[in-house]
């Protein structure tokens, strides 16, 4: 399966398939040098299937999780692609999942004012979401994902095999991005949650989402509008992660708290409720509400007073409402 991305400046292709990733070097045919960045949670057996076709290739690893997202790592990345003396005619691979994407991006981004980067996501969560789409950053003073750029990759390969040794924990976290896409763009997606095993239906449930995001990133490649419905759950899903650590709560699992949290309608609540349990996530969490209405006066989707919500009243069918302090208030419970 391919996809094609156009936006404004840069075009780009999505290409997903089982075993991708032992001729990715074929499929990416690059001249110059390629510095590939991971991390220590992407299993050795495909790093070492993509290192053994680029030998020569400097492998940059990191320690995996959110509290990797810092200046310190990126420092390091930056030090690192210095010493390898990359050109801005050179190309950085992004192997792993969406931390690795999002740090790779950013020091491809600023490195030398931007240089070529791909982007071989290994994870359901940056299969389905983050691998596409240009967002690229780290998070600051707690704060997710507050310092970036938008720097869209030269290509994407997705191979569904890797997959196959992700901890259910893992995979399920990622699935709750698709359920997120199918209650704001897709009611035939949500259904699958509902009705289905959605193991037997992996790769359309990706090609979904991977179509949706196409379609409004084309749309709205900076955020400015209709893109702002892919944030639904993350306001105060970014808030609960920040509040317990970043690693307390995996992405996903607070982007379906958030949605509990904001969802006004009592059955659409409800059905999520249950498809979250399906995908055995946590529908309610206890965290000191307080804190999370700091950590939402800072996220980059506030504005002073207001802060712009999705919110679902028919599934299939996200739209966007300004909500001000007090509202939030309330729907914490302050």
């Amino acid at each position: 399966m391919e996809i094609s991305v156009q936006t404004k400046d840069h075009n780009y292709r999505v290409i997903l398939d089982r075993g991708i990733l032992s001729s990715a070097s074929k499929i990416i045919g690059r001249n110059g040098h390629v510095f590939i960045i991971s991390d220590d949670g992407v299993p050795v057996k495909w790093r070492t299937m993509l290192h053994e076709q680029y030998p020569d290739a400097p492998m940059f690893i990191f320690a995996n999780g959110e509290t990797s997202k810092n200046f310190t790592t990126l420092q390091s990345i930056l030090a690192a692609m210095q010493e390898a003396h990359l050109s801005r005619k050179d190309t950085v691979i992004a192997f792993g999942g969406g931390v690795v994407g999002d740090m790779a991006g950013f020091a491809s981004a600023i490195y030398m004012r931007g240089i070529h980067y791909i982007n071989i996501p290994t994870t359901s969560l940056s299969q389905i979401d983050s691998s596409i789409g240009g967002k690229t950053a780290i998070d600051f003073n707690g704060i997710k994902n507050s310092i970036g750029v938008f720097w869209q990759p030269d290509l994407v390969l997705a191979d569904l095999d890797t997959l196959s040794t992700l901890i259910p924990r893992h995979y399920h976290n990622g699935l709750a991005e698709a359920v997120k896409e199918g209650l704001i763009k897709d009611a035939q997606l949500f259904e699958i949650f509902e009705k289905e095993d959605w193991n037997n239906h992996i790769e359309e449930i990706i090609v979904r989402c991977l179509k949706i995001k196409r379609d409004v990133v084309e749309h709205d490649e900076k955020e400015m509008g209709e893109r702002k419905l892919l944030n639904f759950g993350h306001t105060f899903g970014h808030a609960y992660e920040a509040c317990f650590g970043m690693n307390g709560y995996y992405h996903g699992e607070c982007v379906g708290l958030g949605m509990m949290t904001v969802l006004n309608d009592p059955t659409i609540k409800e059905r999520l409720k249950k498809v979250l349990e399906r995908l055995q996530l946590p529908t309610s969490c206890r965290a000191d509400v307080q804190e999370v209405y700091q950590r939402i006066l800072l996220d980059k989707k506030a504005d002073h007073n207001h802060i712009t919500i999705v919110q679902v009243d028919e599934v299939g069918k996200g739209h966007l409402e300004e909500w001000n302090l007090a509202q939030v208030k309330e729907r914490l419970g302050l």
